[in-house]
């Protein structure tokens, strides 16, 4: 095998998967000249969402850098490696969509009954508002600013992050910890 060259980038792809290897940056960053825009349109193509495709087209990358001890020529081309990585991002992606809007869904139902005028008689249903406001107000600020643009403005998360300045990722990951955190503490309430 010969060296890598310090300083030109990777001509051939054996070449740039034994920089990746060795832990030569200048090699990732031609791994992402040369692929980045095949993985995008993957992910675009399969998510139909530009900014989740850019979520995970950066997750890719992360991936190759951090599995790059464990690429195996023998078992194919780096190029084919990194679409493998692309292709268990978005199952991944996927698999993330479909949690969050079951969480969602379960959390607006439960918000729903917290907030339905004309069961204010109904000791359960004050009960249960007064649960729902007293875990809202536990959650942490911007998960709970988060939820609220969500279920009671009607906002999608793009929206929340037009008007929050958050970055989209960020909108994502508050609402899907604030979910979580409100559907644990419900289901324990429940319990109890």
């Amino acid at each position: 095998m010969s060296p890598v060259r310090t300083g030109a980038p990777p001509a051939a792809d054996d070449e740039l998967a034994r920089g990746l290897a060795a832990g030569d940056e200048t090699c990732l960053a031609v791994a992402y000249e040369r692929w980045s825009a095949l993985v995008h349109a993957l992910a675009r193509r399969s998510l139909g969402d530009t900014a989740e495709a850019e979520d995970v087209t950066q997750q890719v990358f992360l991936g190759v850098w951090r599995g790059r001890h464990g690429y195996r020529a023998e078992r194919g081309a780096v190029g084919a490696w990194i679409v493998g990585i692309t292709r268990r991002r978005i199952a991944d992606a996927l698999s993330a969509r479909t949690r969050r809007a079951d969480l969602a869904a379960s959390a607006g139902t439960a918000l729903a009954l917290a907030g339905r005028p004309g069961r204010g008689k109904d000791p359960e249903a004050v009960l249960d508002r007064v649960l729902i406001r007293s875990e809202l107000a536990r959650l942490p600020a911007p998960q709970r600013r988060v939820l609220h643009l969500a279920f009671f403005e009607d906002l999608t998360q793009t929206q929340i992050a037009e008007r929050t300045g958050l970055p989209l990722g960020t909108v994502k990951s508050h609402t899907r910890r604030g979910l979580r955190r409100l559907q644990g503490r419900l289901t324990e309430n429940d319990r109890m």
